[in-house]
């Protein structure tokens, strides 16, 4: 099927700095909420863990529900479009407010972090679910479609760096300004400088694209008919996008190498001068300098890694099957996380690690672009053999993958907390901060395996579906090419 050229370079752009935006308010809360709740709030781990588990399969949930809606109207803005603005607000503000300590006893503080952390939840469904719907309303074309989405998921993923360089900076900078002695107090500061400045700049990125984009690909909106499949069942019935849904689950795993990465530069590792002899100022200051440090390694690996694949994923999904791309690098990074996995066990030498963490983090650029494009060409398949494009409801099937892989991974990170007997309190306080070379070497090892072993198996098993998934080569060329004849003859044009 040719190519055809529906959405001009200007308007991809707003589409991919929107997405950028969005990633970078995403990340303040995916890579960070965790280590927030755990080590500067300290709350119970029992209790993060019950919150993170339980929220973030409601807000999983949410999005289905969140996709029937956007699917059963068009408004006069738009079907997709006007979601950007009504949320961008309330994410804004629930985004400071989940890194705000307030002056209050746990049990108070734990309802305030409940109801911050599942309002926000909720709120981001209503804003993610339409936005990732978007390529594949702007445009009728596989392959631009495909393309609009791998640069979207590129962008976005330079986004969710800007919270990591924050880290850095002000994790190198912060503890000199203010003469910090205080680790918990300073670490509070911290992280809502951090909130406040994402959200500001990731807002204003992400709520231009509503001025920016068009939609072109508008299916009429049909009364549902007694006796026809719901949307739902439509969607369970799709074998393609079932496939494509285990593939995300099963993978859950890759989501440690960022959420824990926090973590690990907090208990596995410390690179800076011996600390015998500090003041509590100067303890403070170089291990949260060793922390930033360590987690901007891991940070990083990922952009070299992670972001080059995605850079490189337009030319590669013209060139290649997408299963086979998932499978191939899937494969190699298993492989390589065994490799990072054997020389933590051996020498715990972060630096050795780094050429093995980097291609593990090759898949995760693959699977952040290649998912979006499957559900696409799984939607085509759907509207081909129902007549029906439930646009929003495909799309809102990635985000439950996404979040109910980041539920898994944060509860995780919180499970192995209790395993190994870890006490934040202990570890970060006004009396004193510890560093990671006062834990026991197992309890080092345990909280590295959160981003070696762990996401390694993940990415085996997320390989084992797509042997069973039909949709390319030949038969995608030929889905394409009869969608186009059935909208043709059922009237159905594509606005320019």
């Amino acid at each position: 099927m040719s190519q055809t050229n529906y959405i001009p370079k200007k308007e991809r752009w707003a589409f991919s700095i929107g997405a950028m935006g969005q990633g970078m308010i995403y990340a303040m809360m995916s890579s960070y909420i965790s280590d927030y709740y755990l080590n500067v709030l300290q709350l119970a781990p029992m209790f993060v863990l019950l919150l993170m588990l339980l929220a973030r399969v409601w807000d999983a949930i949410n999005d289905p529900l969140m996709g029937m809606i956007v699917d059963r109207r068009t408004t006069k803005h738009g079907k997709m479009k006007p979601y950007i603005i009504y949320a961008s607000i309330p994410i804004g503000v629930l985004t400071v407010l989940m890194y705000f300590s307030p002056n209050l006893n746990k049990g108070a503080l734990m309802a305030y972090a409940a109801v911050v952390y599942v309002l926000w939840g909720m709120i981001y469904t209503m804003a993610d679910v339409p936005f990732w719907s978007l390529p594949n309303v702007m445009t009728a074309d596989a392959e631009e479609r495909s393309s609009t989405i791998s640069f979207g998921r590129t962008l976005n993923g330079v986004g969710s760096a800007v919270p990591e360089v924050l880290f850095l900076v002000i994790g190198l900078v912060l503890p000199n300004i203010l003469g910090a002695s205080d680790g918990l107090e300073y670490n509070k500061t911290k992280y809502l400088i951090m909130a406040i400045f994402t959200v500001v700049i990731g807002l204003l990125l992400y709520s231009r694209s509503y001025f920016h984009i068009k939609e072109r690909v508008v299916i009429p909106d049909a009364k549902p008919v007694k006796g026809e499949p719901s949307r739902l069942s439509r969607i369970f019935k799709c074998k393609p996008l079932m496939l494509v849904i285990l593939m995300g689950v099963l993978s859950s795993g890759r989501y440690m190498v960022q959420a824990a990465a926090v973590h690990v530069a907090r208990y596995a590792f410390y690179i800076g001068a011996p600390l015998d002899g500090m003041t509590d100022a100067e303890r403070v200051a170089a291990i949260e300098a060793s922390v930033s440090s360590v987690k901007t390694i891991f940070q990083a690996c990922a952009i070299v890694g992670m972001f080059g694949a995605m850079l490189v994923m337009p030319a590669l999904m013209k060139r290649f099957d997408y299963k086979k791309i998932v499978i191939v690098t899937c494969i190699a990074g298993f492989v390589a996380s065994i490799f990072t996995t054997l020389i933590g066990w051996f020498t715990m030498n972060l630096y050795i690690c780094i050429p093995f963490i980097l291609i593990s983090c090759i898949p995760l650029g693959v699977l952040n672009v290649i998912s979006y494009a499957m559900i696409g060409d799984c939607l085509d398949y759907m509207e081909l053999k129902t007549g029906f494009r439930d646009n929003a409801l495909g799309s809102a099937c990635q985000g439950f993958v996404n979040k109910l892989g980041n539920a898994f991974a944060t509860s995780g990170i919180v499970l192995m907390y209790m395993f190994i007997g870890l006490e934040p309190e202990k570890m970060l306080s006004s009396d004193v901060i510890m560093a990671a070379t006062d834990l026991a070497m197992n309890q080092r090892f345990a909280m590295f395996s959160l981003v070696s072993i762990v996401p390694g198996v993940s990415l085996l098993l997320c390989a084992i579906p797509m042997f069973f998934y039909k949709i390319s080569g030949k038969e995608k060329e030929r889905i394409e090419n009869e969608l186009a004849a059935q909208r043709k003859a059922r009237g159905i044009e594509i606005g320019e």
